[in-house]
């Protein structure tokens, strides 16, 4: 069983994710990041990759995709909040796609390429 991260770690490990973008879930003991990519395509190709890296570490996030946009939470279910499997993951998960756009704001409506286009229409 998965454990909690205790107040150090948390304190070493939770900024320099933050600087790439995760985020704290309200309400929850979780970590979250939407990625933006250039197409669905792309988004796609970054879940399969992310798919493959979760089941090796028996280890699987909450997530959404929308077109281009994929939005993953983060937690151990187990231990009921953030573990090491999480930060394993989250900083896994940087790696695969450097070039994605992040959507930092976490308090702000996500939209996807798709509605972005459809707003620019005249």
């Amino acid at each position: 069983m998965a454990i909690l991260l205790t107040q150090a770690e948390r304190t070493a490990s939770l900024p320099a994710l933050g600087e790439t973008g995760w985020g704290a879930v309200p309400d929850r003991d979780a970590i979250r990041k939407v990625w933006k990519f250039k197409s669905f395509i792309e988004a796609w190709g970054f879940m399969c990759r992310a798919a493959l890296i979760a089941e090796k570490l028996n280890h699987h996030p909450e997530w959404s995709n929308a077109y281009n946009v994929v939005d993953v939470t983060l937690t151990t279910h187990d231990c009921h909040g953030l573990s090491n499997l999480d930060l394993d993951l989250a900083n896994r998960l940087d790696r695969l796609a450097p070039e994605a756009l992040i959507q930092r704001d976490h308090s702000q409506p996500i939209a996807c390429l798709c509605q972005e286009r459809t707003a620019k229409a005249p």
